[in-house]
């Protein structure tokens, strides 16, 4: 984990997740708070040895690599903690994402790990699109939803801390499918990106750009073959084949192998979430057959 500076006032702990950092009149601003404890420990750990402040603390949206952290800020440094609403209940009853990966089940023992239920923690104050003031600190919350139900973007002194709106080309690659829960909504975030003014931007997993043009382009695209993929598959059977036997192809055909049962879900929750897409623009449907789900092509596309 490194602190990079790039303007007077905006930094970021750069490593595998990006938690962002700013100061202004002796006052320090965290956005996100990385995987657990231990991450947090470091970040602390920098600013003190740069002598900078810690006094408030941003969560831009509840996946655990994202806010684990929070909850030794609060315990330790009584740090107040700022969330978009729909997050907030997510960050303080982090059950809920085992939860939802499990189809709404009670989730089984595989999936109660730090990795997808982070450290439960209270939001003091619930963040809304446009201009917020936190202590010195004014900027602007952009709505980014997609990756998840209700993540932001701050845009503080024309530095983008972008969240995972997009992903930086290696994180592209080594996800294969990067995890969203809404296909059309990320391609939306994605455009609206392509139109924020800014001096540069970092997003959650990668590097930080004065240009991300060419980055965010390159994840528009990927998530465009992901889906003209999947809808190829399915137009193979005209009679429709089961959710259950198209994954396997979809992941097959990707050339992944899933190591255990929270990945796999995670691979579903991205991939239902084209199915869904593909849905809305009726290029196939959804029904029961014989006690099964079935993915039908409604027209064969060209």
């Amino acid at each position: 984990m490194k602190l990079q500076k790039y303007t007077e006032h905006c930094y970021a702990f750069t490593g595998a997740v990006t938690i962002g950092y700013c100061v202004k009149e002796e006052k320090g601003l965290l956005i996100d708070s990385g995987l657990d404890d231990s991450a947090m420990r470091k970040v602390i750990r920098i600013l003190e040895e740069e002598r900078l402040p810690l006094d408030y603390c941003i969560i831009t949206h509840a996946h655990t690599d994202h806010f684990g952290g929070a909850r030794h800020l609060k315990k330790k440094y009584n740090i107040p903690v700022f969330a978009p609403k729909l997050e907030r209940a997510i960050m303080e009853n982090p059950i809920l994402e085992p939860i939802y990966l499990f189809n709404g089940a009670m989730p089984i023992k595989d999936l109660r790990n730090k990795f997808l239920e982070g450290q439960a923690v209270e939001v003091d104050e619930e963040l809304s699109t446009g201009n917020n003031s936190i202590g010195p600190f004014s900027f602007d919350v952009i709505d980014l939803p997609g990756h998840s139900y209700s993540q932001v973007g701050v845009l503080v002194e024309h530095i983008l801390f972008a969240a995972d709106s997009y992903f930086g080309s290696e994180t592209l690659k080594k996800h294969v499918i990067p995890f969203i829960v809404d296909a059309d909504q990320t391609l939306e975030s994605l455009e609206k990106l392509l139109h924020i003014s800014c001096k540069g931007a970092i997003p959650g997993h990668g590097s930080f750009e004065e240009n991300i043009i060419q980055t965010v382009k390159e994840n528009v695209e990927l998530h465009e073959d992901r889906m003209n993929a999947l809808v190829g598959l399915v137009n193979e059977s005209p009679n429709g084949d089961t959710f259950d036997h198209i994954m396997k192809r979809y992941l097959d055909l990707l050339g992944i192998k899933v190591a255990n049962v929270g990945q796999w879900l995670l691979f579903r929750t991205s991939v239902t979430a084209y199915l869904t897409s593909l849905e809305r623009k009726k290029h196939l449907s959804f029904s029961i057959r014989e006690n099964e789900l079935i993915i039908q092509p409604l027209y064969i596309l060209e």
